[in-house]
C-alpha cells in the first residue's frame, strides 16, 4: 500500500527572474522582501507547516543567496549574542533549523517541468509535494495541507484550483474537470495556457501540487511544450490513464509575487495587516493626497 504521507517538497527557483531587472541581475527573485522575510520563507514555512521535512530547492546558477539564507551564519549570531541581542540570535538561529533542505542545479533553464524532473533522485519513492514559491498563500490551514488531505482520503495526484477570469486564462494551465464533491473536482484533461477560446472552463492551476513519481517517466520524455520548454501541465495530462488526478479549490487568499505589481500590492496588503505597519502605509497614502493638488481648468492654464 502507497504510503499516504507527503514528507518531501520541491521548490523550482531556477527562473532568471527577469520581470524583475535589474535588481534580480544578482539577487534571487525569491529574496525579495515580502514585509518582514523574503518571499520564499513564506513557501518553506508553508511546507513545513503541512508536514514536509526535507524540501529540495532545484536552483540555478545566480542563486546562491537562497542557500546562504537558509544556512547557519556564525559570524552574526556570535556578534547578536556578544551583544546581548538574544531575540535577534534565536529569530537568525531559528532559521537554519527550520528544515533539513537539499539542493540540486538546473543546469539548464528548459521549464517547470524539467525543474521537477531534476527532483526525481529525491522524490521517486513516492508521492511529493511542489510549491512555486511566487504565489504566497495566505490561509487558516496550509494550502499544501489541504491538498496533502485529499490526496490521504482520496490517493492520486492533487493540485490547488482557482477560479480565474475568462479573460486571463492564457496566463494559466486550465483544467476540464467534474465536480466529485465539495470544491473537490477530479481532473479529466488540462492544457497550458490556452486562448479564452480554447479553454475548457475558467478552473487554474496554482502553485501547489501533490504529485506521483510516475511523472517522471512522462517527464523525461523530454516534451517540449508551450514556449519551448518541457511543461509540468503537459505531463500532468497523462496521469488520468493510470491514477485519478484531484483538483481542490483551496481556502485561502493567493498573492501573485511573480511580478513587479503583485509584488508590491502584497506588500502594501500584508503590511495593511500588521498593526504596526498599517500606520505607516496610511500616513504615506494621507501624506500623498495632501500633496495632490487640483488640476487646474482649462481655462486657467497658461
Amino acid at each position: 500500500m502507497t504510503d499516504p504521507n507527503v514528507t518531501k517538497c520541491l521548490f523550482p527557483v531556477a527562473g532568471l527572474g527577469t520581470r524583475f531587472l535589474p535588481v534580480t541581475k544578482e539577487i534571487a527573485k525569491e529574496m525579495l522582501p515580502l514585509v518582514d522575510r523574503p518571499i520564499i520563507s513564506y513557501g518553506v514555512e508553508e511546507a513545513i507547516e503541512s508536514g514536509c521535512r526535507d524540501l529540495i530547492m532545484i536552483t540555478g546558477r545566480t542563486k546562491r543567496s537562497i542557500e546562504d539564507y537558509f544556512d547557519s551564519s556564525f559570524e552574526l549570531e556570535s556578534v547578536l549574542r556578544e551583544r546581548g541581542r538574544t531575540d535577534l540570535y534565536e529569530k537568525i538561529h531559528a532559521i537554519s533549523e527550520m528544515a533539513n533542505i537539499l539542493y540540486v542545479r538546473q543546469r539548464e533553464p528548459l521549464g517547470l517541468g524539467h525543474a521537477v524532473l531534476c527532483g526525481e533522485p529525491f522524490c521517486r519513492d513516492g508521492y511529493f509535494g511542489v510549491i512555486l514559491p511566487d504565489d504566497v498563500f495566505v490561509s487558516d490551514t496550509a494550502v499544501m495541507a489541504q491538498l496533502i488531505e485529499v490526496h490521504r482520503r482520496l490517493g492520486g495526484t492533487v493540485v490547488a484550483l482557482e477560479e480565474v477570469p475568462r479573460s486571463e486564462v492564457s496566463r494559466y494551465g486550465i483544467v476540464q474537470s467534474e465536480l466529485a464533491g465539495g470544491n473537490v473536482h477530479r481532473i479529466l484533461d488540462m492544457v497550458e495556457k490556452p486562448s479564452p477560446e480554447e479553454a475548457p472552463g475558467n478552473l487554474a492551476i496554482m502553485g501547489r501540487y501533490v504529485l506521483s513519481p510516475a511523472i517522471f517517466p512522462l517527464l523525461a520524455e523530454r516534451h517540449v511544450g508551450t514556449g519551448g520548454e518541457i511543461q509540468l501541465t503537459d505531463a500532468m495530462k497523462r496521469l488520468p490513464r493510470t491514477e485519478p488526478v484531484w483538483g481542490l479549490v483551496y481556502r485561502g487568499r493567493r498573492f501573485d509575487c511573480g511580478t513587479q505589481k503583485g509584488w508590491l500590492a502584497a506588500n502594501v496588503r500584508l503590511a495593511l495587516e500588521d498593526p504596526e505597519l498599517s500606520s505607516v502605509v496610511f500616513d504615506i497614502v494621507d501624506g500623498f493626497r495632501r500633496e495632490i493638488r487640483p488640476c487646474p481648468k482649462r481655462d486657467d492654464r497658461i
